[in-house]
């Protein structure tokens, strides 16, 4: 039995009794563990998201918030609905991206920068993605980008020259190729734990949203914020696909409606915050600046050969998206 035919039916055996409850008549409790922490904006659309299903279903599935990793760390999260130990929970999408490379479309550097081309990609995307993650014994129910990836540092850099040896935290294969370009050390960190590894001195420097600056107040370890906008990573809910299988048409028609509307709001969040998290960043200190052009230069170079090696991995797939994206 194959490793992914393992998780299929174990998950399968553990969701049934989460879709039981239903077809007796009985509201479901669903437990949805998220990685970032309860401020963070993911994290307060996954309650509007758990808010609508209650309203919606009126009742029927009632979805129980878990933020910060409380319930589960970022890297288990997608196996514990596969498995069926919760039935729904939410991670960073390109996290999956080393066992799953076509998981990566939304980590192909300096392709979709704007809220509306990275919607146009992921429009190009979704087919695909949906069929790989339903292999996995997954339904994806909604995704919501971060703001555009820019450099935190703490000290002023202005190329390479300036990158060498630099403890860099990664949170997949395209942030720690990045690193690697760059002669940093790339270092495993989930964003629960960034604000203790930069304290410690594990990470140094890492590349992420306006967002995980302001919420992990990383002014306190690091001095530099370059808006570099590389990409615009996603966050997916994701849903067990034998408990979805389970529900009724009214109720996956009351949920997945929850779920459209929660993307909306959210990717409008997402837009809007932007600036308010740069404007929290200078306000607590950090210098906030564009990136160098040589900087810039080299990062857009790294950004060709990373689409490059990306297309390699995910294969026809990958190439289709990327057609179907520059051909609207």
């Amino acid at each position: 039995m194959t490793k992914t035919m393992t998780l299929a039916a174990a998950g399968t055996i553990a969701a049934l009794s989460a879709t039981t409850a239903l077809a007796d008549g009985h509201a479901q409790s669903w437990d949805m563990p998220m990685a970032y922490a309860a401020s963070n904006f993911h994290s307060e659309q996954g309650v509007i998201f758990a808010d609508k299903v209650r309203e919606y279903t009126d009742g029927a599935v009632d979805i129980t918030v878990h933020p910060g990793g409380s319930l589960f760390g970022g890297g288990d999260i997608k196996r514990a609905i596969q498995t069926g130990q919760v039935p729904i929970g939410e991670r960073l999408m390109s996290s999956h991206a080393n066992e799953t490379p076509l998981l990566g479309w939304d980590n192909l550097p300096f392709v979709a920068t704007s809220y509306e081309a990275n919607e146009k990609l992921w429009q190009a995307a979704r087919g695909a993605v949906d069929e790989a993650l339903a292999e996995q014994q997954l339904v994806t129910l909604y995704t919501c980008p971060w703001p555009g990836q820019g450099f935190y540092f703490n000290k002023e850099v202005n190329s390479s020259a300036d990158t060498q040896g630099i403890k860099f935290r990664s949170y997949n294969t395209a942030t720690a190729t990045f690193a690697e370009e760059l002669g940093m050390v790339p270092v495993q960190v989930e964003a629960a734990e960034l604000a203790q590894a930069l304290a410690t001195g594990v990470a140094e420097a890492f590349i992420s949203s306006g967002a995980t600056g302001y919420d992990q107040k990383v002014w306190e370890y690091l001095s530099h914020y370059y808006k570099v906008n590389a990409w615009m990573p996603h966050n997916y809910v994701m849903v067990n696909k034998t408990v979805w299988d389970g529900l009724d048409a009214d109720t996956q028609a009351a949920v997945q409606r929850a779920a459209d509307e929660t993307a909306a709001s959210c990717i409008a969040r997402s837009e809007e915050l932007t600036n308010f998290y740069f404007d929290g960043l200078a306000e607590n200190g950090m210098d906030v600046t564009d990136a160098s052009p040589e900087f810039l230069a080299e990062l857009e170079a790294i950004g060709a050969k990373m689409t490059a090696t990306w297309l390699a991995e995910a294969g026809e797939s990958g190439q289709a998206i990327l057609d179907a994206y520059n051909a609207n």
